[in-house]
């Protein structure tokens, strides 16, 4: 088969994207932002701020959106992500993502669609929305629309995510066969997340309330580390420890440099050191971190309207990439006008 990918286009493309919540922590920094800003460099890179999602289980519940795009885009800008060799840009404010997504969903199977793992885990799992809806079933083909119409050649991502990932080539494979070959297959392109454990030990989340924030100051990074859990099998002082299953230990592989986190995975199986002096040297560590981040995030709160002239920027270098894949699909669908009478013939 040939080549997909347009001409123009001198580097592969990827497409991600983040639901506006709000502030971002250190799970949103390990789990996906270090990583693209490190294929900024080697990638065409589309970054969406996909507020159409969010409503697929927060419809209810709108009122600090704005707030929580410009407070989400400022950590990605704040983390190292650049709006010269990435576009970010708003989903909604590209209205060709709705347009496919309304013609990907007359071919998708329902069968596929109830089949998506992480369907069953929501419905299961979350009990104070009402997620039973049309939007939330069909949101998988949202997030293939999202994806295809930028033709992106990867889509960096979790494990958890792979499924989506899946079903978009599934869709796009579909939409081919029956029209026209318009839509490279994506590759998963696997992001390596390390475990990161929020201050109860489970998995940071924002919704567990167990989070450390980018913008957290270092009196509030000590607040929330001072209290987070440890090996439950040390009781006192002078027991020893498993670093195995200390949550500290897990953020020290991960903010400390090699010196510290050997010297911890010795001492604290021999309790030379304490869980006290344990958190305050991963702490050194982790607002060595984050203080570059903080404060190029202060100088975007100076100047906020500068975040959302980066957003409209991007948004029209995303639209006119949608503008033209939505005109092939239109052909390939028969969409489209055709021109069929000859110049002068009534």
């Amino acid at each position: 088969m040939p080549d997909q990918r347009t001409d123009h286009k001198k580097k592969p493309r990827i497409l991600s994207g983040m639901r506006p919540t709000g502030r971002l922590h250190l799970g949103n920094l390990v789990g996906a932002l270090q990583n693209w800003v490190e294929l900024q460099s080697r990638y065409e890179s589309y970054h969406c701020v996909v507020d159409w999602h969010m409503l697929t289980t927060d419809y209810a519940n709108t009122a600090d959106l704005q707030d929580n795009i410009w407070q989400m885009t400022t950590d990605w800008l704040a983390a190292g992500l650049d709006p010269v060799k990435a576009a970010f840009f708003v989903q909604s404010h590209v209205i060709e993502h709705a347009e496919l997504h309304l013609i990907l969903s007359m071919l998708t199977p329902l069968g596929w669609l109830e089949r998506v793992p992480t369907y069953k885990e929501a419905l299961e799992n979350i009990k104070d929305r009402d997620i039973h809806t049309y939007g939330f079933l069909g949101y998988p083909v949202l997030q293939a629309a999202d994806i295809l119409i930028y033709k992106a050649d990867a889509v960096p991502v979790g494990e958890d995510q792979v499924p989506h990932i899946e079903l978009t080539r599934e869709i796009a494979r579909k939409f081919n066969n029956l029209y026209s070959a318009v839509f490279p297959e994506p590759q998963t392109l696997l992001t390596p997340t390390p475990r990161l454990p929020g201050t109860d030990g489970r998995k940071m989340s924002k919704s567990y309330n167990n989070a450390i924030y980018l913008s957290d100051p270092p009196d509030a990074v000590w607040k929330k580390v001072s209290t987070m859990v440890t090996d439950p099998a040390r009781k006192r002082r002078y027991d020893p420890g498993n670093p195995d299953i200390c949550p500290v230990f897990d953020l020290h592989k991960v903010f400390s440099e090699q010196p510290v986190i050997d010297r911890v995975n010795r001492e604290c199986r021999t309790a030379e050191i304490g869980c006290i002096d344990c958190k305050k040297l991963m702490v050194e560590g982790l607002n060595r971190r984050l203080a570059p981040i903080q404060e190029r995030r202060r100088q975007y709160e100076e100047e906020p309207e500068k975040v959302w002239r980066i957003l409209d920027e991007g948004t029209e270098r995303a639209r006119q990439v949608a503008q033209a894949t939505m005109t092939e699909v239109r052909e390939a669908v028969g969409l489209a006008r055709k021109q069929e009478v000859a110049v002068g013939q009534t």
